[in-house]
């Protein structure tokens, strides 16, 4: 009847909690109906069918609730279990109240909310069921026995059943609750290694096809150096072309030596490669190789950290993650760019802020994610702060974008040094 793989945990928590509601309601049923034709006794009818179909008839509405795809909320299925008790509550009352052996019933729903509910409503509700059971010691209508001869000792045996009721509602409200914590999570972990493996899986794809690009781009961009090479002898007096062609071998000349790099690191190991520098000469070395791959871009660079300057690792990966958050705060300025770092002894932070239009809402959710980019189609492929973030992350650092209030966007990287 329910079979949507889409619900939430709560919806089907609902749907289950309804189910049981429609069993609690046949069970009171047949439980009045024996009562009534075995056993002659006199309690109030009229009340407890009319509180049995008050519960049927609000179980019904929950059935076409169901039926509405609104979300359900924490405070809605308390409310529903919320609903229960008090039925239950209404039902002891006109049937001997705390000496009615259902009145361990309590514990079904406290049960139920430690399971399913965030720890605070679990302790919410063991707070209701023994208020309403200690109301029940004192109120209510009691069953047509006679306890005169032994009044001592049953009041000793229903206050025995309070006091194992308080007990077992705490034992049940933490044991329940710690055992559901543990679940959810393992739950948030398990989600987070899958995550990682797709992540990861994702790299290695893009690793075995960034090879292949290198492989194919070498002969093009040889072919690309000598035409320039010739090109230059050729326009020798024009000095204007002169300039525009000695930038464009520079751009070739750094894209032949990034597929170098590329192909002599793949497969190494972050030690195998991997040295250190002083943070502010490795700052320095990323932006001057960013003014050769982006000379027309603007940008401001202040820094400020303790001196000397500890030491970070020099890390190729780590350079061209760096590289990659810089283009693309390029493509989304307009004017200039704004670049701080401030070290202290056991962590970089570097900001990079543009003066663009910010991030969307889109954007903001789904930054990272591979293949996801804001830019105009043919603009950009939407793997950049995809593995800057991965190589970041892999470092022991973190990436953080956000809006400022001012306009434009910032990117906040944190970095781990060699104290």
């Amino acid at each position: 009847m329910f079979s949507d793989l889409s619900q939430s945990p709560l919806s089907k928590n609902l749907q289950r909690l309804f189910l049981l509601r429609n069993i609690a309601i046949i069970a009171q049923c047949l439980t009045l109906t024996l009562v009534y034709w075995t056993i002659d006794i006199v309690i109030p009818w009229t009340q407890l069918v009319t509180v049995i179909a008050i519960l049927a008839l609000l179980n019904l509405l929950t059935w076409i609730r169901l039926h509405r795809k609104w979300p359900v909320s924490h405070i809605e299925f308390f409310l529903q279990l919320l609903i229960d008790v008090l039925a239950l509550s209404t039902l002891l009352y006109f049937s001997g109240g705390s000496t009615n052996p259902f009145i361990s019933l309590y514990l079904l729903p406290l049960t139920i909310a430690a399971a399913t509910l965030p720890w605070r409503y679990t302790w919410v509700m063991a707070i209701i069921t023994i208020g309403c059971y200690t109301l029940l010691l004192f109120n209510y209508i009691p069953l047509p026995h006679d306890h005169n001869n032994h009044l001592i000792e049953f009041t000793v045996h229903v206050s025995g059943m309070w006091l194992a009721f308080v007990l077992s509602t705490v034992i049940i409200a933490w044991f329940v609750v710690r055992m559901s914590s543990s679940i959810r999570d393992r739950d948030r972990d398990l989600a987070k290694a899958r995550e990682q493996a797709l992540r990861n899986e994702q790299i290695i794809a893009l690793g075995t096809l960034a090879a292949g690009a290198a492989h194919e781009l070498g002969t093009p961009l040889s072919t690309m150096a000598v035409v320039t090479g010739e090109l230059q002898q050729e326009y020798m007096h024009d000095s204007e072309f002169q300039n525009n062609i000695r930038i464009l071998r520079d751009q070739i000349t750094h894209c032949k030596q990034t597929l170098t790099q590329l192909l002599a690191k793949a497969g190494q190991t972050r030690a195998e490669h991997g040295s250190e520098l002083h943070v502010d000469e490795f700052l320095h070395q990323i932006l001057d190789k960013w003014k050769l791959i982006r000379p027309s871009v603007k940008f401001t660079y202040r820094s400020t950290g303790v001196q000397p300057a500890p030491r970070i690792m020099d890390n190729q990966l780590l350079s061209q993650s760096i590289l990659n958050l810089l283009n693309n705060a390029a493509d989304a300025s307009s004017k200039c760019i704004e670049i701080k770092s401030n070290w202290k002894s056991s962590a970089l932070q570097l900001e990079i802020i543009d003066d663009g239009e910010g991030l969307s809402a889109e954007a903001m959710q789904r930054a990272g994610d591979a293949f996801f980019s804001s830019k105009a189609p043919g603009q950009g492929f939407g793997i950049g702060l995809f593995l800057a973030n991965a190589n970041i992350e892999r470092f022991g650092g973190s990436v953080r974008l956000f809006n400022l209030e001012s306009g434009g966007a910032c990117t906040q990287v944190v970095l781990p040094l060699i104290e």
